[in-house]
Parts: structure tokens; C-alpha cells; sequence
């Protein structure tokens, strides 16, 4: 009877709380998420073990912060229509977990669908957002990704408010990732309902192509960057483009995955790790750790980068962060090695909608290689090197006073 009481409390509250938690996500959010790994094969030991090792490995230390459990972690809904965690994967509840998670100095996610079933065929949340959203309070979730399958008939931005507003009544501070992969165009509309969305469909763990399956493909690391060259301008401090969970760490290269890292950090992406993180190499963790790198996708600028210039399948990208400084990103799409020459005092770099410019004739740049971890010279000097195969040269460039 409790339960019932506080869910029409929570509905008669529903046009005081039209609105989404402010502040969640100034910087976007790091963590990790169990799909890209495990997919279905979630229990409380996989989670458990995650957790711990985000914190033993050094990744919650480099900024990570949030362990997401994804899709199939749902048992039946009890007789009143709550949902329950899966008792034979999760046999001491999701309460426990939460604080076994909270313990650690870490924050606890969720994974639910606005249609009747989820992806993976367990209980959506349609027609049960606010009992959902009450059972997430009440177990102490701090993050929920929500996503789109089996939606026949819905409206995305209505759909994606009615959750929204269902958290917010619930009164418990949850960010809320936006997954329904870019069909809606929810940059246009996300801002003021969730606090990241998803821009493209799935990642797949390949750095360049597309893996089909029936009905719908995976894309590659650069497919998806691709996919979403035009949008910067929606994303900033508390509403992110989301290119998907990285696959670093699940089966490319060591230079694919640091390109891939690289890469999300000048979009500034979320960084959700999605490898096992209690068995991952020195080289995963090195590239998932590089705290230089993620300091360019953590700017409070928040400003996302973009693609300046491109020379034989070698791009390159600008991003304007604090304090006058940029990043820079050369991106080789080859597959084989290529020479790379960049004379600086040849180029101006105008950010029409960041109001930033850099002109290198005017101002001169101490050049941070943010891999090697160590400064490189300065831009009065032309650039030249090799640059392997699907990597990259990733620096921060300082003025010098």
C-alpha cells in the first residue's frame, strides 16, 4: 500500500517536476558499462568484480566514476507492477549492489527501455516509468541509460520526457542517457530533457567498416565519427553528444584503441569504458588512464572539437580549451604508416561558434605530445614525422607568454 501511495503522489506532482536534474554532468561522465563485454552475461559477481577493479587499476583515480549495468539484469515484475532485479543473477537485490558500488567512492547506473521489452527481451519501461523511477530511487541509482527498442508507435522527445519527469518526481539526483542512436535527431531536443544522447546506432569493436546484422548494422570507430561531423554546436556542459561506449581494451590494435580514446576525448564524448576491467592489459590501461588526454575531453570549456583539414586520409582536428589553449588531433585513417609535415605559420584556425581563433603568424604555442608525455618544441617550427597506421599525434597546445 506504501508503494502505492507514493507512486500518486508522485503522478499528481507530475507538472511541478517537468524538468530534468541540473549541474549532473558539467564535464562529461566516465564510467564503464557491462554491454560492450558481457552483453547478457551480467550478475552481481561481474559487477561487483568491475567495480573493484576500477578502483585497484587507477581508473577511478584518472576520473572514472560510473559502473553501469546494461540490459539484462531484469527479473518479473512483482504483483503490483514493480520492477525486480533478476534473483538468480542478482540474488542480494539491487540495494546491496548500490551500496557495495557507493562504498567504493564510485556511483551506481542502470540500464532500462522506453518500449514494452528491452533489447534484450526483459521488461521495458513503457506505461511504467513512474514505478520504475521509484524503485531506482529507492535502490539508490545515480545514472540511467534508456534506451529504444520495441517503441512501436511512440514519440521520441515524449516518450524520453515522460522518464525524465518520472525521475525528477522521484526526487533522487539520476543523470539520464538518451540511447534511441540519433534517428530523432536528439541533439535538437536533448538538452532540456537528458543530460547525454546517443548520436549514431551501436559501436562495433572494428576501427574501420560496418558489421551487419539482420535488420540493422554496428558501425566503425571512424563510420561513427563520420556519422556526426554537424552537431557540435548542441553539445556543452550538462547535455553531450554520445558516440557510443568505447571498445578499447575488446580486440583492436593498440594504435586503433588509442586513436579510438583520442578521438572521443577532442569530440568530448562520454567516456564509458566497456572492456573487463577486472582482465585488461597494461597497454588498455594505459591508454584508458592517460589523465593528459582525458583532461581534453574534461575541459570545462566544453566546447566539442572538429575536423579542420584532411591530406591523404591523414585528418586533423582543433579543439579550443581553457585558459587560450587548443588541442590538436592528427588522425590517420590509413592503414599503412604516413608522413606527416604541418607548418604552423601557414595556418589560421577560426572556431566560428566557439568565437575562438588561432593564428600561429601571431602567436606562438608550446606543443605538449600528450602520448609521449612530454613537450615536443614549439609551433615556430614545422612539424614533421611519421605517423603509424590507424594512430595518432595528439597534443595541447599552450601560448607562450
Amino acid at each position: 500500500m506504501k508503494k502505492i501511495v507514493v507512486l500518486v503522489l508522485m503522478l499528481l506532482s507530475v507538472q511541478v517536476y517537468a524538468q530534468k536534474f541540473k549541474g549532473l554532468a558539467l564535464t562529461p561522465p566516465m564510467g564503464w558499462n557491462s554491454w560492450n563485454k558481457f552483453a547478457c552475461d551480467v550478475n552481481e559477481k561481474v559487477i561487483r568484480d568491475c567495480a573493484d577493479a576500477m578502483v585497484k587499476s587507477g581508473l577511478k583515480d584518472a576520473g572514472y566514476k560510473y559502473i553501469v549495468i546494461d540490459d539484462c539484469w531484469h527479473g518479473e515484475r512483482d504483483s503490483l507492477g514493480f520492477i525486480q532485479a533478476d534473483p538468480q543473477r542478482f540474488p542480494s537485490g539491487m540495494k546491496a549492489l548500490a551500496d557495495y558500488i557507493h562504498s567504493l567512492g564510485l556511483k551506481f547506473g542502470i540500464y532500462s527501455d522506453a518500449g514494452w521489452k528491452t533489447c534484450g527481451g526483459r521488461p521495458g519501461s513503457r506505461g511504467r516509468e513512474y514505478q520504475d523511477a521509484y524503485m531506482y530511487a529507492k535502490w539508490g541509482i545515480d545514472y540511467l541509460k534508456y534506451d529504444w527498442c520495441n517503441t512501436e508507435g511512440l514519440n521520441a522527445e515524449g516518450a524520453y520526457m515522460t522518464m525524465r519527469d518520472a525521475l525528477y518526481a522521484a526526487g533522487r539526483p539520476i543523470v539520464f542517457s538518451l540511447c534511441e542512436w540519433g534517428n530523432n535527431d536528439p541533439w535538437k531536443w536533448g538538452k532540456n530533457v537528458g543530460h547525454l544522447w546517443r548520436t549514431t546506432g551501436d559501436i562495433a569493436v572494428l576501427f574501420d567498416g560496418e558489421e551487419k546484422h539482420p535488420g540493422w548494422s554496428s558501425w566503425g570507430v571512424l563510420q561513427i565519427i563520420d556519422m556526426r561531423q554537424d552537431i557540435r554546436q548542441y553539445a556543452g556542459p550538462d547535455h553531450w553528444n554520445d558516440p557510443d561506449m568505447m571498445e578499447v581494451g575488446n580486440g583492436m590494435s593498440v594504435n586503433e584503441d588509442r586513436a579510438h580514446f583520442s578521438m572521443w576525448c577532442m569530440q568530448a564524448a562520454p567516456l564509458m569504458a566497456g572492456n573487463d576491467l577486472a582482465n585488461m592489459s597494461k597497454e588498455t590501461l594505459e591508454i584508458l588512464t592517460n589523465k593528459e588526454a582525458i583532461a581534453v575531453d574534461q575541459d570545462t570549456l566544453g566546447i566539442q572539437g572538429f575536423s579542420y583539414a584532411m591530406n591523404d586520409k591523414v585528418e586533423i582536428w582543433f579543439k579550443p580549451l581553457q585558459n587560450d589553449e587548443w588541442a590538436v588531433c592528427f588522425l590517420n585513417r590509413n592503414g599503412e604508416a604516413k608522413p606527416v609535415e604541418f607548418t604552423w605559420s601557414e595556418h589560421k584556425v577560426i572556431d566560428s561558434f566557439a568565437n575562438r581563433e588561432a593564428d600561429f603568424t601571431k602567436t606562438t604555442y608550446k606543443i605538449r605530445d600528450l602520448w609521449a608525455k612530454k613537450d615536443i618544441g614549439k609551433t615556430d617550427k614545422k612539424l614533421t614525422t611519421t605517423l603509424p597506421g590507424h594512430d595518432v599525434l595528439m597534443f595541447r597546445l599552450t601560448p607562450v607568454k
